[in-house]
């Protein structure tokens, strides 16, 4: 409580005193690029010299990505501007480094850089966008390394000078940031975080300093920046208590508002005392695994072993002093390490000689009477039978029998399985031919293979083919070629009068005035008379009356009763 009082004593007075105090160096007056005519900084007649004296270390990281278009960009750069009006800038005040980013990180100028407020306002408008990705984790990896090492212009930790990072980004990270953003932190640096647009605010929570709701800011445009500027004057300007007061921190002292508190460094711990640090206990917070003994380290812990013993691979469990390592011990095999020594030992199957180096395979297979019907094999500690290929052992462990490849695996061969020595394949019958899938069979086709000649028809047989004719042709001599079938030649055809082949037999014709009766081979005479044939010599066939006319009619003349029968 006495801290706090003297604290906010020393706040009030530091304002008062202040407060009437001219500026080192004094900004001329300007006209901002946005078309404002001739304005003034904001807060400048009231808290124009509230940073007067005051020591800082502040590190600008600005996002260059390509999603800041180039107006975006005058209006990051100008707000840059407005907040050093308000600084007091100078080697032994407050120092100003900026480092923008995109898919690198490029370092504007470090804090050892400038030592006028004008230089680094130049350094500002001449800075020109990468245009590139969005790597925030690495950008504020570099402020932690880098920037802020006394090599680039930061003061020792001894002296207290705050840290300051203020970083503006529009974009989701491409890399992870709360880890080495919450490192950053570790060390005392306290972090603004300045989110534009569509940031994810989640992230910049992980970014910014605690609580948030002072060190975390979101806008919806870039131009709505210039309302923080009178945000980031009070903040930056407020007495750092770490600065002025006797902290006793023994790590890092942490401004906060009216007071301050102390952090240690990454594996240490703050003690009761809320100011003196000690190594963080891993070894008896975490599940070491340690086999004898477990040390801490900064950060961490390793694992050691008592005495007579050393460490293993794996880094815990723990192992005799190796004398075989360490002496010529000779043996043939293996050496086991002993009390103060070792001896020598032979694998399983092997005999010790009496020169207790050297071994001997033992042949069980000589010394017993095996039985094998086959192949007798020595193991380990033993024997046992081995068959030959395409045998297996039978259940007495001693006889063989062949495999039969085919009904263990069922292979489904579609013709014949036959076994082999290793295994089994799939045959086909005559004929046939395998598929390749090894199982099925198709007829071999010896038509297709071959240029077989037929006229007509060819016909694969098992291990050939034949030629073979259409209906109404038999097969010629060549057995190839095919003549058309002669049915009235080759059979008793029976037709009175004509006998015609057709495509698969023959027909009986008769002659003209004639026609053919139901038993297909006989003619009758067109005329409802019945007559009798008669060869007309030259002149064709003819028909003779024999019943006498019909009442009233006459016998035609000799010439046309044959003209009517031809």
């Amino acid at each position: 409580m006495e801290k706090m009082l003297v604290g906010c004593f020393l706040l009030i007075l530091g304002q008062i005193l202040l407060l009437p105090a001219e500026a080192r160096e004094r900004p001329p007056s300007r006209t901002s690029s946005r078309g404002r005519h001739s304005r003034t900084h904001p807060q400048t007649a009231l808290l124009e010299s509230s940073c007067e004296n005051k020591r800082a270390d502040l590190v600008f990281i600005i996002d260059s990505s390509r999603s800041v278009n180039t107006h975006d960009y005058a209006e990051v750069k100008e707000f840059i501007v407005d907040i050093l009006q308000f600084l007091d800038i100078g080697p032994d005040v407050t120092r100003v480094g900026l480092i923008q980013y995109g898919s690198t990180v490029k370092n504007e100028f470090s804090l050892k850089t400038f030592k006028r407020k004008s230089e680094v306002e130049r350094a500002v408008k001449r800075m020109r966008h990468l245009s590139t990705g969005t790597m925030t984790g690495l950008a504020i990896q570099y402020a932690l390394n880098i920037a802020f090492s006394e090599a680039e212009g930061a003061r020792p930790l001894r002296e207290n000078v705050p840290r300051v990072i203020m970083i503006v980004t529009d974009g989701r990270p491409q890399d992870s940031v709360a880890e080495v953003a919450a490192k950053a932190r570790d060390t005392g640096i306290l972090i603004f975080a300045i989110g534009v647009g569509q940031v994810d605010f989640n992230t910049l929570k992980a970014i910014g300093s605690e609580p948030h709701e002072d060190h975390v800011f979101l806008v919806a445009n870039f131009s709505q920046m210039e309302s923080l500027t009178s945000v980031f004057q009070k903040k930056l300007c407020t007495v750092h208590m770490c600065s002025i007061l006797e902290h006793n921190c023994a790590h890092f002292c942490i401004n906060t508002p009216g007071s301050y508190v102390c952090r240690c460094k990454q594996g240490y711990i703050l003690n009761a005392d809320q100011t003196t640090c000690r190594i963080q206990d891993l070894c008896a917070v975490e599940d070491h695994g340690c086999e004898q003994l477990c040390v801490n380290l900064l950060g961490s812990f390793v694992c050691q072993c008592y005495s007579g013993y050393s460490l293993a691979e794996d880094g815990k469990r723990c192992v005799a002093v190796d004398y075989c390592a360490t002496e010529d011990h000779g043996c043939e095999h293996e050496c086991v390490n002993a009390d103060g020594s070792y001896f020598c030992r032979c694998p399983k199957g092997f005999a010790l000689n009496s020169d207790k180096k050297t071994c001997t395979k033992i042949d069980y297979c000589a010394s017993l009477r095996h039985g094998c019907q086959h192949e007798c094999v020595n193991t380990d500690d033993s024997y046992s039978c081995r068959c030959l290929k395409g045998f297996t052992l039978n259940p007495d462990q001693k006889t063989c029998r062949r495999i039969n490849y085919c009904a263990l695996n069922k292979p489904g061969c579609e013709h014949e399985c036959i076994n082999t020595e290793e295994g089994y394949y799939c045959r086909c019958r005559r004929g046939y031919t395998l598929d390749p899938n090894g199982k099925t069979c198709s007829r071999v086709d010896h038509c297709a293979e071959q240029d077989h000649g037929c006229e007509q028809l060819c016909l694969n047989t098992e291990e050939s083919f034949l030629c073979q004719c259409s209906e109404g042709f038999l097969i010629n001599e060549d057995l190839k070629t095919c003549s058309r079938v002669d049915y009235c030649l080759l059979s008793d055809h029976g037709c009175e009068f004509s006998c015609v082949n057709t495509d698969r037999s023959f027909v009986c014709q008769c002659p003209k005035g004639h026609v053919l009766r139901s038993d297909g081979k006989t003619c009758a005479s067109e005329c409802p008379e019945v007559q009798r044939h008669i060869r007309l010599g030259d002149h064709g066939w003819g028909a003779l009356r024999t019943e006498p006319p019909v009442p009233g009619s006459r016998w035609p003349s000799a010439n046309v009763r044959r003209h009517l029968l031809q």
